[in-house]
């Protein structure tokens, strides 16, 4: 459990409203990359700067709420999403209920293994596949702040671990079991500039060494080190 106490039924609901905003993904066929969106890992930060970086044919999901710089582009087209839910692991289940209701060809918060079926296998086979995941403890924490920023700081860290909704990412990466990551790299999120700078070389998108200025930044003000914070 965490320290902190009340309010905790009066945020779940608002919590869960926030839960449900949306994050890209990236095909650059300029740049022959697939970009896989992961949770609290800079993702937004780094949409926004391959966004202008990627061709007029690429495919860039929208975000919701929009963000300045990130334009969506080549996302729109039917699939039925049927195959796709009932051979998902339950747990992932969640992942799919979007694409469910709006049956789109590309969507957000999309699985590894859902892209490659969506794709060529030319495609899938010729392009670097790259997501970030982040130390799960620091994850939560940053994860938290942001939906306390969103409610006004009045959801506790006890209220937030309670509704179960924690970051979980390896699903996004990996293939149905969970058990075999099917991306080209995970970048750690602890040596992000030197990994992106890597990345960015190996798929020749140009990198001064910094993203910009930090999407979502503003949401958190405690840095206290979560190994202080959980007990």
């Amino acid at each position: 459990m965490a320290r902190g106490g009340a309010d905790e039924k009066s945020c779940m609901v608002d919590w869960m409203r926030y839960s449900r905003l949306r994050t890209p993904t990236i095909i650059s066929h300029k740049h022959k990359f697939i970009f896989i969106k992961t949770v609290k890992t800079a993702g937004m930060s780094i949409e926004v700067f391959l966004s202008p970086q990627c061709g007029s044919d690429d495919i860039l999901t929208p975000v919701d709420p929009p963000v300045e710089g990130h334009l969506p582009r080549n996302h729109e087209g039917f699939a039925c999403p049927a195959v796709d839910v009932f051979k998902s692991p339950i747990g992932a289940l969640s992942d799919l209920c979007h694409p469910f209701r709006r049956r789109k060809k590309f969507y957000h918060h999309m699985p590894a293994y859902v892209i490659r079926k969506r794709v060529s296998p030319e495609i899938w086979k010729g392009y670097f596949k790259f997501c970030v995941e982040r130390s799960p403890w620091d994850k939560v924490l940053s994860h938290y702040h942001m939906h306390a920023a969103r409610k006004g700081d009045s959801l506790t860290l006890d209220a937030y671990l309670a509704t179960g909704k924690l970051p979980i990412n390896y699903r996004r990466y990996t293939d149905p079991s969970g058990r075999k990551i099917i991306v080209d790299r995970v970048v750690r999120y602890e040596k992000l500039m030197a990994e992106l700078s890597e990345v960015f070389a190996q798929i020749n998108v140009p990198f001064e060494g910094t993203l910009g200025a930090k999407a979502k930044s503003e949401y958190r003000q405690d840095w206290t080190p979560y190994h202080s914070v959980f007990n």
